[in-house]
This record gives C-alpha cells, sequence and structure tokens, in this order.
C-alpha cells in the first residue's frame, strides 16, 4: 500500500500561496456597461504571464484587464454593445463579427472572463445559434457559450514568452516563487512504487495507472486497469495459473 503523493500532502500551506505583495490586480472585467474608460498604466504582473491595463472610469472607479496587442497609455476603452473594434475594446459576443479575434471571454454573462487569458493567446468567434456563439479557443476545441457573454476584442500581448529558454536555474526557480508553485518537481514515474503509483519498474514509463485519482484511497487502482506485466513477461494472472 502506497503513500500519499506529494501533491495531496502539500495541500493548502501558506508556503505554495501567492504572496499579496505579488498580486497587484485580478483579471477580471468589470461589471460595467455604456462607459468608457482611459488606460492610465500598464502594470507587470508576476503572477499573470500578460500585463494588466489599468482603467480609470469618470466616477473615479478603477478596473484591471488583461492589456491585449496595441493597447497603450492613454487609449480610450469602451464598455458595452456600441463599441468599435478595436484592441481592448469589450462587447458582448452577439456583437462580435464572425473571425474576429478575442481574448479573456466570459463562459456565463458576467463572471469576468475565463478563456484565453494567458499572453499571446486568443479565441475566434466563428459562428452565431439563435442564442448560443461558436467560439474556437487557443486548444483547437469548439465551444458553444450564449450570446450574452463578453469578450476583450484582440490578441492578448505576451506572445512569445514560451519560446524564452531558462538559461539558469535560478530563472525557473523565481518564476515558480512568483506563481506560488514548488520547484524543482519531481515526475512520478521518477519515484519509487512506494511514493507514488507511476513509480518503479526498470525504466520510466506508467505500466500501471493512466490516470491516478485523488479521491481514491492511497494504493487503490482506479478504473479498468489492464493487469500489470512483470520483468519475465507474463502477467499476474499468466503467474497465477
Amino acid at each position: 500500500m502506497g503513500k500519499r503523493t506529494r501533491s495531496q500532502r502539500r495541500g493548502s500551506s501558506p508556503k505554495n500561496r501567492v504572496s499579496s505583495h505579488r498580486f497587484p490586480a485580478s483579471n477580471r472585467i468589470p461589471r460595467v456597461n455604456g462607459v468608457i474608460g482611459q488606460v492610465i498604466d500598464l502594470i507587470h504582473s508576476p503572477v499573470h504571464t500578460a500585463p494588466l491595463a489599468k482603467i480609470k472610469f469618470d466616477d473615479g472607479t478603477v478596473g484591471h484587464i488583461a492589456a491585449p496587442e496595441g493597447i497603450s497609455i492613454g487609449q480610450s476603452i469602451s464598455f458595452g454593445d456600441n463599441v468599435s473594434l478595436r484592441p481592448g475594446n469589450v462587447t458582448t459576443l452577439e456583437q462580435i463579427p464572425e473571425g474576429t479575434p478575442i481574448c479573456n471571454v466570459e463562459a456565463r454573462p458576467g463572471d469576468g472572463g475565463k478563456f484565453a487569458r494567458s499572453g499571446g493567446n486568443s479565441a475566434t468567434l466563428e459562428a452565431r445559434m439563435d442564442d448560443k456563439v461558436r467560439v474556437r479557443l487557443p486548444s483547437g476545441k469548439h465551444k458553444d457559450l450564449p450570446a450574452k457573454c463578453r469578450a476583450t476584442i484582440g490578441v492578448l500581448s505576451g506572445h512569445g514568452r514560451a519560446e524564452m529558454p531558462m538559461m539558469k536555474a535560478g530563472a525557473a526557480h523565481h518564476r515558480a516563487k512568483a506563481r506560488g508553485k514548488p520547484y524543482p518537481t519531481v515526475s512520478g514515474v521518477a519515484m519509487n512504487p512506494v511514493d507514488h503509483p507511476h513509480g518503479g519498474g526498470n525504466h520510466q514509463a506508467v505500466h500501471g495507472p493512466s490516470s491516478v485519482s485523488r479521491n481514491a484511497p492511497p494504493g487503490q487502482k482506479v478504473g479498468n486497469i489492464a493487469p500489470k506485466r512483470t520483468g519475465r513477461g507474463r502477467s499476474r494472472q499468466q503467474e497465477g495459473t
């Protein structure tokens, strides 16, 4: 019977949380309609892969959204139904023409944005179907969303961040620390069988469960799993016969 995996044993320790001073603001579309805001600053956020645009409205309130490419300080951002197709403007999906690149797309009206939120990504509006709109996500998957969901027009800035190599281990350490992630990490196939369900064997490969449930008791197999083969090339069922 094995032990709990490291991700299970880690739990909700404050050591693995993002420090408050590293989190300047949240990336949420403000719940406003028919107003125009002005970009007063572009903020670097270590916990986001794209810079945040700080927007100030006429009533003095301030909001933050992920900055798309082409946005600049002093630019006006429109929120509502009748907006121009400029990068940064926010409107509902039913008002956006087909084939327009969009980002920070809401899954439900008013949730602030759930899809296409990482740097350099964008979704594409492909078709309208009554009160639904079909959107192609960055992964290539198509998703039907309510037409009243909002989105930001344009492609998020920060493109090419994944192409920058990590020249030193310290760079990877600081990147993980800014996001509250553990570093370094060890894969399950590199562990012993007692430490992880993927561990053990004469070479690094997942012989047993292809997926491990975090809710199952430690050491218990999940799903329909083929019998594990031994080093002699025979399964356990064959050995018992």
